[in-house]
């Protein structure tokens, strides 16, 4: 919308125009004022001229104009002159006046209208705003409510009727406590500074179904009461995907530790076959029945131990970047360790290969190097961990160095079920196992002080028809 200024005959463009006509008018009224000098004085028109220049000229150049308008008036005027200088005055104060007004009538219109446009502008930007907000919340992949104070819905976006209702049904006006209880009950709450945060909780849908829900909200105060803004993710296949992903490295560590309490018995099995074995030579025990059944029991015994428990297909290994790992490393790391008072040092290179491994189970790996680091520290003045990694020909070497008490039997740090482990004395053995099913290896790395624990991943190393695209 533009404002009518241009039909005013006082806008900016007239300016040169209607001086000019000001200018003719107190000319053309001066002389025939003064061949009219002996019948009728004109000098009331003067006014006109003035009203027009009023529009345009200065506060100074109005007085100068009713000034000579006035001696203009007093020159050709019939009356006695006696009264001359009273007139000049009343004329002069008359016109001064009347310029004023006029230029203060046109300021304070030019202010206003000044003021309307900016109005008119804010107008624009803020329903401009509003239309790209709308756009953004109506193509939202996630599922962005609004909420009153008495729990009715207000706004739903496309998503969040894909997401909670029927097909043709509307959110507008129907309450959240069917489909989210606890936003209710967080609008409810009588806490002063409100709500920003974020939960996970049941969700239904119309048809009844029940999902896991991912919910952003924050509450605000309006005239009508508190009211509740939330955006909405369906949690349920992530959910799933975590706990058969869980459930899989389950029954692969328990593999890993079944293989070693088999080579424990194993070696159980193997000694206690010498000893039957020397026992046969003594002949009170030829053809006694309990011996040979010891026997035959210590053999079974050994042959189940020596069962191979293989991997699935599904546990085969693939490519992966590590640069994504190593950032969620950083996020789970930081924390904690600033929490222990221990810094975290990190010498990333910036371009890293393709290593074969698998994700979930490198990063386990990981989380228990950065956890015996930790543990390792915790009576040391120094308390640093420097993970970094370097390229090595077909390899790619992650370094976990810290500050800590040091190893003191490292021959025995990868052996299952160690006598003076802090825990279950499993966490080295089954780490290494996983990096041995990637291709890799985690060895240990001597240091004078602390320890260094590497783990060498195998990179991907691109057919030749690839490297050559």
């Amino acid at each position: 919308m533009r404002l009518p200024t241009a039909l005013s005959i006082y806008a900016p463009e007239n300016r040169t125009r209607l001086l000019f006509l000001a200018a003719v008018l107190v000319v053309v009224i001066a002389l025939v004022d003064w061949q009219t000098a002996p019948y009728i004085s004109l000098g009331f028109l003067y006014l006109f001229p003035i009203m027009i220049a009023g529009g345009f000229l200065s506060r100074t150049k109005i007085v100068s104009l009713a000034v000579l308008c006035s001696l203009l008036q007093e020159e050709f005027s019939n009356l006695p002159p006696a009264d001359a200088v009273t007139r000049l005055v009343l004329s002069s104060a008359g016109f001064v006046g009347t310029g004023l007004f006029i230029s203060e009538l046109l300021w304070n219109r030019r202010i206003v209208l000044t003021h309307v446009q900016e109005l008119e502008n804010q107008v624009q930007l803020r329903r401009e705003a509003e239309e790209q907000l709308r756009a953004l919340v109506e193509s939202s992949p996630a599922a962005i409510i609004t909420v009153d104070s008495e729990g009715d819905i207000v706004l739903a976006n496309e998503a969040a009727h894909h997401l909670l209702a029927s097909a043709g049904q509307q959110l507008s006006g129907s309450n959240v406590r069917t489909y989210l209880p606890a936003l209710l009950a967080a609008l409810q709450s009588r806490r002063p500074q409100g709500f920003r945060t974020s939960l996970q909780c049941r969700g239904k849908r119309s048809n009844g179904e029940v999902f896991l829900a991912g919910v952003w909200f924050s509450t605000y105060p309006t005239l009508s009461g508190n009211r509740l803004a939330a955006i909405i993710v369906d949690l349920s296949e992530d959910l799933r995907n975590r706990e058969d992903l869980n459930l899989d490295y389950l029954l692969k560590n328990t593999r890993i530790l079944m293989s070693a309490v088999s080579h424990e018995i194993r070696n159980l099995c193997g000694a206690a076959l010498v000893v039957h074995k020397n026992l046969t030579r003594v002949n009170a025990l030829q053809g006694n029945a309990d011996f040979e059944a010891l026997g035959t029991l210590i053999q079974g015994l050994e042959k189940l131990s020596s069962m191979e428990l293989r991997s699935p297909a599904e546990q085969a290994r693939s490519a992966i970047e590590l640069t994504p790992v190593l950032d969620e490393l950083r996020v789970l790391l930081e924390s904690a360790y600033h929490e222990a008072d221990m810094e975290l040092g990190w010498a990333i290179e910036d371009s890293l290969p393709l290593v074969w491994a698998d994700r979930y189970g490198l990063m386990q790996v990981f989380l228990n190097l950065a956890k015996n680091s930790r543990r390792a520290m915790q009576d040391t003045a120094e308390k640093r961990l420097t993970i970094r990694t370097t390229t090595q020909d077909e390899s790619v070497v992650l370094r976990f160095e810290d500050t800590g008490s040091g190893i003191v039997n490292p021959e025995n740090l990868f052996r299952p079920f160690q006598r003076d482990a802090q825990a279950t004395g499993l966490g080295l053995y089954v780490s290494r196992a996983l990096v041995k099913s990637f291709g890799g290896d985690l060895v240990y790395e001597p240091r004078e002080r602390g320890c260094c624990f590497a783990v060498v991943l195998q990179a991907v190393i691109p057919a030749k028809g690839e490297s050559d695209a």
